[in-house]
């Protein structure tokens, strides 16, 4: 399949094209993600930054401060110059997050029975992420995409995997509690340790 055919089966017919795609090479399914992501982050930029410009024009100069002092590009930058930062930190930070996204999936790959190794579920985390990268930039349908990811990955798992759909689900299951229980002790710390307990 070319990338359009790909992208097409992905999104409307997602059992077959995980079929079509069972002997992909790793650099295939790279170089699919790749282009999507680029597409994600050229998109993503525009609303972000157009946003920030929107959010800087009704509450002044401190909220330009607060930008820069987050790291950020300065909505008082050039268009053209804030939306290359941005577009290039997106895409920096796409290509180690699939690797993480992939590692913390195959844990419950393992978990639930999956035993075709890491690679398969990176490529089925890399095409699961077609509505993710193609909608996600899009406010309230991003999310709705991502729930449409989660269940591509389902099938994918199902499928490359060679397991049932019950063990699928828990695969996808697990890694999204390990990953609330986190948050939630992350967000925990942060607010126990930033407040000050009078003497």
């Amino acid at each position: 399949m070319n990338f359009l055919e790909k992208v097409k089966g992905f999104l409307l017919e997602p059992s077959n094209a995980f079929y079509l795609s069972k002997e992909d090479t790793f650099f295939q399914a790279m170089k699919y993600y790749f282009i999507l992501g680029a597409i994600y982050s050229a998109l993503h930029t525009f609303i972000y930054s157009d946003l920030l410009t929107l959010m800087s024009s009704f509450s002044g100069t401190w909220f330009d401060s607060m930008v820069g002092s987050l790291g950020m590009v300065s909505v008082a930058d050039p268009g053209i110059e804030r939306k290359i930062m941005i577009f290039a930190d997106e895409l920096l930070y796409a290509l180690p997050g699939i690797f993480i996204g992939g590692a913390i999936f195959h844990i419950g790959v393992y978990i639930a029975g999956g035993k075709k190794g890491f690679d398969q579920t990176l490529r089925i985390t890399m095409y699961g992420s077609t509505p993710s990268l193609l909608l996600g930039w899009i406010p309230i349908i991003g999310i709705i995409a991502g729930i449409w990811s989660l269940i591509l990955q389902t099938l994918g798992i199902r499928q490359l995997h060679e397991i049932t759909i019950g063990r699928a689900i828990i695969a996808v299951l697990i890694p999204l509690i390990i990953l609330g229980l986190l948050t939630v002790v992350l967000f925990g710390a942060i607010f126990l340790f930033g407040i000050k307990i009078p003497v």
